[in-house]
């Protein structure tokens, strides 16, 4: 076989493979994936470590989602966390008073891995060495950018620069052996001067270095179809937050501060208690290329309750 057949077969058996492989996972009952936000249940894990772990596991959890600061974050990231967490009422800790080693051993023992890890802009500019170290340790293939700091998104410029940014960040991600993907809260959404923000972000950042987690509430919050968009950037998004909604809601505003996520807190409720079509926003997802699938109930009261109403409930889909 000359050279060029022999490399023209061996990216066809490649491109199969990867077909096959999204057609199976297309394929695998969600239960079997089904991860945990932990934003959902900070204090319980300030407060009972070990058993909250044990708890999530008799659910049927398989997977759970941390979020910094960590002690490798930069101090501007702990100092922006301070100022929020009194209004949230824990402390903040990324590991929950933990070591990664120590966080990554209460996972494992009890069946439980960790693919993603949130943390934010300052870090992922500057501390990407640690941050890194700490995802090669926990076994998390991505670290994930909750959100876009006020200050650098006041117009399409700014997202203009962002996109660059993401893309560097990306690079520096990709060298470390890990990925860099972006979670969108509710901004973003709204045209601007006939422009969608988030379309600039998605058209000018490389498929290769910037991945995507969808939030479905903050995007409905903030009036976008997350089916629309799955098929729309069909490959780009790799995670989800799935979170179900007491009645239709959106922002007072364009979602872009934390104060109008907080007031709709209270609209987030376990799935198949609300008002979204989870069905129809599930298969989307899981049919343009979603891998990992997080319930998601910030801070919700009697987690023990509500997290397992949402498991239960998303085992019959």
């Amino acid at each position: 076989m000359k050279r060029r057949q022999f490399l023209q077969s061996t990216a066809l058996f490649s491109v199969a493979t990867l077909l096959n492989a999204n057609e199976m996972f297309a394929k695998t009952p969600l239960v079997n994936i089904l991860g945990l936000g932990l934003f959902s249940i900070p204090k319980m894990l300030e407060n009972n470590f070990d058993s909250t772990f044990a708890m999530l596991a008799e659910m049927g959890y398989k997977e759970v989602e941390c979020f910094g600061p960590y002690e490798f974050s930069t101090e501007k990231a702990k100092a922006s966390w301070n100022s929020v967490t009194p209004r949230l009422g824990f402390k903040g800790s990324g590991f929950f008073n933990n070591t990664a080693s120590g966080f990554f051993k209460a996972a494992k023992s009890n069946g439980i891995s960790i693919p993603s890890m949130h943390t934010d802009f300052d870090t992922l500019s500057n501390n990407m060495g640690p941050l890194a170290e700490a995802a090669h340790l926990i076994g998390a293939k991505y670290v994930v950018l909750p959100s876009i700091p006020d200050i650098e998104r006041k117009n399409l410029d700014d997202y203009k620069r962002v996109a660059e940014k993401f893309n560097s960040i990306g690079a520096e991600a990709k060298k470390e052996g890990i990925r860099f993907a972006y979670h969108n809260h509710g901004y973003g959404l709204n045209k601007v001067n006939g422009v969608m923000p988030l379309d600039i972000i998605f058209d000018q950042t490389d498929p290769s270095l910037v991945y995507f987690e969808m939030d479905i509430y903050w995007t409905i919050a903030g009036g976008a179809d997350p089916v629309e968009l799955f098929k729309k950037h069909k490959g780009r998004y790799k995670m989800m937050h799935i979170k179900d909604m007491k009645e239709a809601k959106r922002f007072s505003g364009d979602g872009g501060d934390v104060s109008q996520r907080i007031s709709l807190y209270p609209y987030i409720t376990s799935c198949g208690e609300g008002v979204l079509d989870l069905p129809k926003i599930l298969t989307a997802a899981k049919q343009n290329g979603v891998e990992h699938f997080f319930v998601e109930q910030d801070m919700v009261q009697t987690p023990e309750i509500a997290l397992k109403k949402s498991i239960d409930y998303l085992k019959t889909l």
